[in-house]
């Protein structure tokens, strides 16, 4: 499965607000965040560098709504050829498939 400098910042990010919202302690973020590195090492996650997505905003936000991270999420998938788009976000979900991916649910 691939995995970008962005899902690096959304998922570290979400550990953290996760903690600041009550919603996890700080140990359990941390046993997330090494679970994370683990896979990492382990290759189930596989990361890499992607660039662009100014075009997907010009051709796209305007009717979709997208925000910049949204956008760079999708142009990545696009470029890395993924199988699969997986997004909790409706507006992120909408882009993808306009651009041909296979957006699961």
């Amino acid at each position: 499965m691939i995995f970008t400098s962005l899902h690096t910042l959304e998922v570290r990010n979400a550990f953290e607000l996760g903690v600041f919202r009550g919603h996890f302690t700080a140990i359990e973020a941390r046993a997330a965040a090494k679970n994370l590195a683990e896979d990492l090492r382990g290759f189930r996650l596989v990361e890499t560098s992607v660039n662009g997505s100014a075009a997907l905003s010009e051709q796209h936000s305007e009717r979709t709504g997208t925000r910049s991270l949204d956008i760079s999420h999708v142009a990545a998938a696009k470029l890395l050829r993924a199988k699969a788009f997986v997004s909790f976000d409706r507006r992120q979900r909408t882009l993808a498939a306009a651009v041909g991916l296979t957006v699961e649910s």
